[in-house]
C-alpha cells in the first residue's frame, strides 16, 4: 500500500479529507444534493511540523480545531425547524450568527476537552488509587489505571454507537477509510473499487487515540510524586507530550508495512471494529467528492504505477 498523505474524519453526514494544507469537506443535504466546500489552513511547513513530537502536538490542536469546526459546518445544513433559516438573514443577522457559532464552538470544544480529561484520565486515576490498599506497586497500579482507561473507552464508544446520528457517523467514517484504502492500493476510485477496499486503516484516529492511552501508561510510571493532586496535575500537563508521542507512531505506521508496526497497530485496528461501520453507497460518493476535491488521485497513482503493482 502506497502512503499518499490524505486524511479525514466523519462529520455529521459528511465527510472531511484533508491534503497538506487544504481540506475539504461534503455533506449529503436533506434535499440529497452534496455540498462541498474547500479551505485552506496554516501553513504546514512552517518549524513546528518539522520538529518531532512538537509537530505531533501541534497537529493535535490543529485536528480539534479543524474538526469541531467540520461537523458544525455540516451540522448547519440541518437546522432546527425553529431557526430562521441563513438564506432569509440580513447580512448584519447573518454575521451575529456566525459570530455566536464560533464563540458556541469554541465553548463546545473547551467543555468536550475538560469531559474528555475528567472521563478517560482523571477517573481511572482515582479509581486506581483504591488498589493501594492491596500493597502493590506503583508501577502495577499505573499498568491497572491504563487497562481501566481502555475499558472506560470501550464502554463509552459501545454507548454512544447505539444512538442513531453517532451509528451514521461511524458508517461515514467507513467511507473515509475505504476512499483512502482505495486510492492507495491503486484502484479507481469508484463506488464499486470503494465498496470492495477495506474499512480498516493504520492511520485512523481510533487507533491514535489507543496509543496514547498505551503511551501514556509508560510515561505516568516515571511520575512518582507522593501527592494525590500534584501527580494528577503532571499527568494532565503531560498529555500534549503522549499525543506528540502517539503521532509520530502513527506517522511511522502510515508510511511504513513491517512486522513490527503491523503487530503494534492491531490493537488499534481491532478498536476500529466498534467505531467504523460499512457505508451505503450514497455515503461512499460524498466520500468520492471530498477526496477528489482536495487530492487528485489519477495523479498519484499514475506516478506511483510500480508500488501497485502487487496490490492490485
Amino acid at each position: 500500500m502506497k502512503y499518499s498523505g490524505i486524511g479525514g474524519q466523519a462529520v455529521m453526514e459528511g465527510v472531511m479529507m484533508r491534503n497538506g494544507d487544504k481540506y475539504a469537506v461534503a455533506v449529503r443535504k436533506p434535499d440529497k444534493d452534496i455540498v462541498v466546500e474547500v479551505k485552506n489552513t496554516r501553513d504546514i511547513n512552517n518549524i513546528w511540523h518539522k520538529i518531532p513530537i512538537i509537530r505531533g502536538m501541534v497537529s493535535f490542536v490543529d485536528s480539534l480545531v479543524i474538526g469541531l469546526s467540520t461537523l458544525m459546518y455540516s451540522a448547519s445544513f440541518f437546522e432546527d425547524e425553529d431557526e430562521v433559516p441563513k438564506s432569509e438573514l440580513t447580512e448584519e443577522e447573518l454575521k451575529k450568527r456566525e459570530k455566536k457559532e464560533k464563540a458556541e464552538m469554541g465553548g463546545t470544544l473547551f467543555v468536550s476537552f475538560v469531559f474528555a480529561l475528567a472521563i478517560f484520565f482523571a477517573l481511572p486515576y482515582f479509581i486506581s488509587l483504591g488498589l493501594n490498599r492491596f500493597g502493590l506497586s506503583s508501577v502495577a497500579i499505573t499498568f491497572v489505571e491504563g487497562i481501566i482507561r481502555i475499558g472506560i473507552f470501550i464502554a463509552y464508544v459501545v454507548i454512544i454507537s447505539k444512538m442513531e446520528d453517532i451509528k451514521r457517523t461511524f458508517m461515514y467514517h467507513g467511507a473515509e477509510h475505504k476512499c483512502i484504502n482505495c486510492v492507495e492500493t491503486g484502484l479507481p476510485l469508484t463506488v464499486d473499487n470503494v465498496r470492495k477496499s477495506t474499512r480498516f486503516h493504520k492511520r485512523c484516529g481510533t487507533s491514535f487515540i489507543f496509543i496514547v492511552f498505551i503511551i501514556s501508561v509508560f510515561v505516568f510510571m516515571f511520575i512518582t510524586f507522593d501527592n494525590v493532586w500534584l501527580k494528577l496535575v503532571c499527568r494532565l500537563i503531560l498529555i500534549p507530550f503522549i499525543a506528540g508521542i502517539s503521532y509520530e507512531f502513527i506517522r511511522l505506521a502510515g508510511r511504513h508495512d513491517n512486522g513490527i508496526v503491523n503487530i503494534f497497530s492491531k490493537p488499534g485496528l481491532w478498536l476500529q471494529k466498534l467505531t467504523v461501520m460499512e457505508p451505503d453507497d450514497d455515503m461512499i460518493e460524498v466520500g468520492i467528492t471530498s477526496v477528489e476535491a482536495v487530492f487528485d488521485w489519477k495523479d498519484f497513482q499514475d506516478k506511483n504505477k510500480e508500488c501497485f503493482s502487487n496490490d492490485i
